[in-house]
């Protein structure tokens, strides 16, 4: 009987091997042949003796290699590798045990090089929960003491220090600050914090203390949810066949097509055996790999990390593209965008009191009205009875003059003349501006769109293929619909959850094959659900675990370069694989007809072989050009233009 401890230890070796079994084979695979060729040349004479570590090689390399064919057999799944089992199982049978060696090279080699650079699922998950404190500080009886989060409850009292990782969901009820909820919620800003706010697990606290009621436990927090729909996008990660495998699933039979009929017609097993030995897909077993790892370079190159080579593959097929908004068509950073004043209020005037007080302040949309300030050569005045009490804005003095800067809520429960000229809200953010209690303007604020988003997305369909075009976002509805209509994409979805962006991804996934582009935690299960993932920028680690494609310099232009670097590595693999296999069915025509021996035939496949992997070296150099979507347009009108 097997105790918990024996079945941890085979789970725990099952993991290992499959995960590292083909590593391990190559290794040794490499180590047999090589002290095969050094006893054979330079130490031993005698046969039996320089053949043993090829005879180690293919009994504990070439068996688990050639069990794990036969349950594809099994399955009806025919790829390339078959027919390396094949060629495998020939060898032996001929005794040319060293070539019998180099196939299993071939095929545990092409599997380990694809193993390095796929992420496994539980390295997400990982990242997701070491993210995550996993105490929390509760304040009872006048102390604060580390509790473990399994034991908060909901109404318990938790303080978050500066900087921390927000552990639950809970409301503020002390204290004033902001908080990094960007990554969760795909909102562009940090968000102000004062009490009666609301807080979500897994955003950063800024440089202020607060103290929170906890709403839900941490099992039921946003963050927990999340990884949820991680775990679930997992389980659900399309799968998608191999260029070598959908090549192979033609080739193979193929080949033992011909060699049978070689053996029908004239009796000799010799011939069958040439065959085989000219048939062997060294074009699909080394020529692919080698494009593939090629462009992996180049991209890495680029600024642009390849974490699953299938993507390479496939990209290319994608015929529906996914975007999230903030930091990915945007630059996630507000910009003044209009000044809606009220009569008797001049413009620069009430710019140059606003600016002179915001520069006191950390709160998100004052940066952008600072620079505002800066961009119209506005002097800075004297700012002095600074206050910013709980929900009421920001207030001072400011050259005399009392300023105020509120929100539309906040302004309607204070006594403030020339509220009858407020305009009703037209989406997007805002704030209004109160001078000597009289109402004096509403600024309004709206993300900046890339300058290269426009050409970019006009480019995608006539191009690349792309029939449909999407935006999936956490942003509110307006903002979203703003963007969308200057860059060109009519189909929005707005104030969408991870578990809802999953869903219609999912959806999406099963009518074409998808492009998902975004960034942040709130995109990461999304990623994972599309065929192809983008991860854009370096914003969060779990995104990059998440995505197949991790673009450093977080722009579009360097998405465009990958889906060239993919189609030019598709057009090198095919000429590599199809002309190898095409030169390897005449090769099997003149082994079939007794015109090549399986020796020969063994050095027109080398020659085969090497007209294969020099052509697909030719994936790593760098062409003329990688991008062709034209000089970026910009999607953000000038000042004279605006509103």
């Amino acid at each position: 009987m097997e105790t918990p401890t024996h079945v941890g230890m085979t789970s725990k070796l099952m993991a290992f091997w499959a995960s590292r079994g083909m590593v391990v084979i190559a290794g040794l695979a490499v180590v047999g042949i090589v002290v095969h060729l050094v006893l054979r040349y330079g130490m031993i004479s005698e046969a039996a003796s320089y053949q043993m570590p090829l005879w180690f090689v293919l009994v504990v390399g070439g068996m688990p290699l050639l069990y794990g064919l036969l349950k594809k057999v099994a399955k009806f799944e025919f790829g390339s590798d078959l027919l390396a089992g094949i060629s495998i199982v020939t060898a032996v049978l001929l005794e040319e045990y060293l070539a019998g060696a180099l196939v299993v090279l071939m095929l545990s080699g092409g599997e380990a090089i694809e193993s390095y650079a796929v992420r496994s699922a539980s390295s997400v998950l990982r990242a997701l929960a070491q993210r995550m404190p996993s105490l929390g500080h509760r304040r009872q009886d006048g102390q604060v003491v580390d509790v473990s989060l399994s034991d908060v409850v909901i109404g318990d009292t938790l303080v978050i220090f500066p900087h921390d990782i927000c552990p639950v969901d809970g409301n503020v009820i002390e204290g004033n600050g902001v908080m990094d909820e960007s990554f969760l919620t795909g909102e562009p800003f940090t968000m102000s914090k004062t009490p009666g706010s609301d807080v979500i697990s897994g955003a950063i606290n800024g440089e202020s203390a607060l103290t929170i009621r906890v709403t839900r436990p941490a099992a039921d927090s946003r963050y927990a949810k999340i990884m949820q729909v991680m775990r679930a996008a997992e389980q659900n990660r399309p799968r998608m066949r191999r260029l070598g495998d959908t090549l192979g699933a033609y080739y193979t039979p193929l080949a033992v097509l011909i060699a049978l009929v070689a053996w029908y017609i004239s009796g000799d097993a010799s011939r069958f055996l040439a065959v085989l030995v000219v048939a062997t897909p060294c074009p699909l077993l080394i020529a692919i790999p080698v494009a593939i790892i090629g462009a992996i370079s180049l991209c890495a190159r680029r600024g642009i990390i390849v974490k699953n080579p299938v993507v390479l593959e496939t990209i290319a097929t994608c015929r529906t593209a996914i975007f999230d908004k903030t930091g990915t068509l945007t630059y996630g950073r507000p910009r003044l965008t209009d000044q809606v004043m009220a009569t008797n209020f001049d413009a620069k005037d009430v710019l140059g009191l606003v600016a002179s007080l915001e520069r006191y302040s950390k709160h998100p949309l004052a940066h952008a009205i600072k620079v505002s300030g800066e961009a119209a050569g506005l002097p800075l005045q004297e700012v002095t009875e600074i206050s910013e009490p709980p929900g009421q804005g920001l207030r001072g003095t400011v050259g005399g003059h009392s300023v105020r800067i509120t929100s539309r809520g906040a302004l309607a429960k204070v006594p403030v003349a020339g509220v009858d000229q407020i305009p009703a809200h037209a989406g997007g953010l805002e704030c209004f501006v109160v001078i000597d209690e009289r109402y004096a303007a509403v600024y309004r604020f709206r993300d900046e769109p890339r300058v290269e988003g426009v050409s970019f997305i006009k480019h995608l369909h006539p191009r690349h293929g792309f029939n449909r075009l999407m935006i999936v976002s956490g942003d509110r509805e307006s903002e979203v619909r703003y963007l969308a209509e200057r860059i060109g994409i009519s189909e929005v979805y707005a104030e969408k959850t991870p578990e809802e962006k999953v869903t219609i991804v999912r959806a999406e996934t099963l009518k074409a094959r998808t492009l998902y582009v975004g960034d942040g935690i709130n995109d990461a299960p999304a990623l994972m659900s599309a065929t192809v993932g983008i991860a854009i920028g370096q914003n969060s680690d779990i995104t990059t675990e998440s995505a197949g494609v991790v673009i450093m310099d977080s722009s579009l232009e360097k998405v465009d370069e990958f889906m060239h670097i993919s189609e030019r590595m598709r057009r090198i693999v095919l000429q590599s694989a199809v002309g190898g296999m095409a030169l390897s069915v005449i090769g099997m025509g003149l082994a079939s007809g007794g015109l090549l021996s399986p020796v020969a035939g063994a050095v027109c496949q080398e020659i085969i072989d090497v007209l294969a992997i020099f052509n697909a070296l030719r994936a790593a150099m760098r062409p003329k050009e990688l991008s062709d979507f034209g000089p970026a347009t910009s999607a953000v009108p000038s000042p004279a233009s605006r509103p």
